[in-house]
């Protein structure tokens, strides 16, 4: 008798979780996609990748950007304006394997890129968190948030962080913050 009160006991112990050890949360898988025409979002996403210990993916569109600026200004609203989506050269190999997906462009016509777009609408991100970051002159995040909650309606877009073009290489402190505040950072 005294012997199955024991072992009811220390069943009732175990079950209960009291003794257990803590387990730490598993750690969040992250990736690092980005379009970059003037290599500026690049700096800011390899800062990111750094700070979150992320892994880097260039999003690159199969026909190049123009180099000239009013050219590529031109071409990219035409593009915006006519929800155009260019077809991409390379596409992550398994996106599920990724919780935490940060997504870089440069702020064009107030919004992500059109290759950004196609990027985003390629992925099933539903579970998923979405974090952005744009490059920009002056129009910091635009609309770009609510832009990207449209094309990823099942996952959580995260606050985003601008970044003034002229300012990147000099934002590692201030990367470092933002993403420490994600909960991510090393």
């Amino acid at each position: 008798m005294k012997t199955k009160l024991i072992l009811a006991t220390m069943a009732a112990f175990a079950a209960s979780g009291a003794g257990a050890q803590p387990q730490p949360a598993p750690a969040k898988k992250v990736l690092v996609a980005y379009f970059s025409h003037s290599g500026n979002t690049r700096e800011l996403a390899r800062q990111i990748g750094e700070a979150a210990g992320g892994e880097l993916f260039e999003i690159v569109p199969v026909k190049p950007y123009p180099s000239d600026y009013q050219a590529v200004v031109d071409q990219g609203k035409r593009e915006i304006e006519a929800g155009a989506r260019p077809d991409l050269k390379t596409r992550v190999g398994d996106m599920s394997q990724y919780d935490v997906i940060f997504v870089g462009s440069p702020c064009w016509w107030a919004t992500v890129a059109p290759p950004v777009a196609t990027f985003l609408a390629s992925y099933d991100f539903a579970g998923k968190t979405i974090v952005p970051f744009m490059t920009h002159e002056g129009s910091r995040m635009g609309h770009s948030e609510a832009d990207i909650r449209k094309l990823c309606p099942q996952s959580a877009v995260a606050d985003g962080l601008p970044v003034r073009g002229g300012a990147v290489r000099n934002s590692k402190d201030a990367v470092d913050k933002w993403v420490r505040g994600l909960g991510l950072g090393k």
